[in-house]
């Protein structure tokens, strides 16, 4: 990205994706990290209302689902089968365990990955080719 500074002056900014990702992940703006990246639980708001980044443009699709059915398998799956080796419970009872933990845990990630994947995104500059 490049800013100019007067008429004659261009100086290349980096956008830290780290830092991005952080702000994203805690539903704000990765540019000027006020908290106006949502609107609604996942819907991504037209633009900042702060700084006025068009947040528009940055289209996480899929991959924040994806992203958590991975996270979320990944603390599920060997949480189940620890506790099948260990006390080899009723059916019922994994699914009173499991089946909640994962409805909450996949509630509970997903604004968290979508708002990393809009900031990292916004980092790179990686913009829709689509118009809405």
């Amino acid at each position: 990205m490049t800013e100019q500074y007067g008429a004659d002056i261009a100086v290349e900014t980096r956008r830290s994706a780290v830092s991005a990702m952080r702000k994203g992940a805690l539903r704000c703006c990765p540019n000027c990290g006020e908290r106006t990246l949502f609107t609604a639980y996942v819907k991504t708001a037209p633009s900042c209302t702060a700084c006025g980044t068009d947040f528009s443009q940055y289209r996480a699709d899929d991959g924040p689902a994806y992203f958590t059915i991975f996270l979320v398998g990944h603390i599920v799956i060997p949480l189940m089968l620890w506790l099948e080796q260990a006390r080899t419970p009723e059916i019922w009872v994994h699914m009173a365990l499991w089946l909640p933990l994962t409805v909450l845990l996949s509630l509970a990630f997903l604004p968290l990955i979508k708002g990393a994947v809009v900031g990292l995104q916004w980092a790179f500059d990686v913009k829709s080719d689509e118009q809405k």
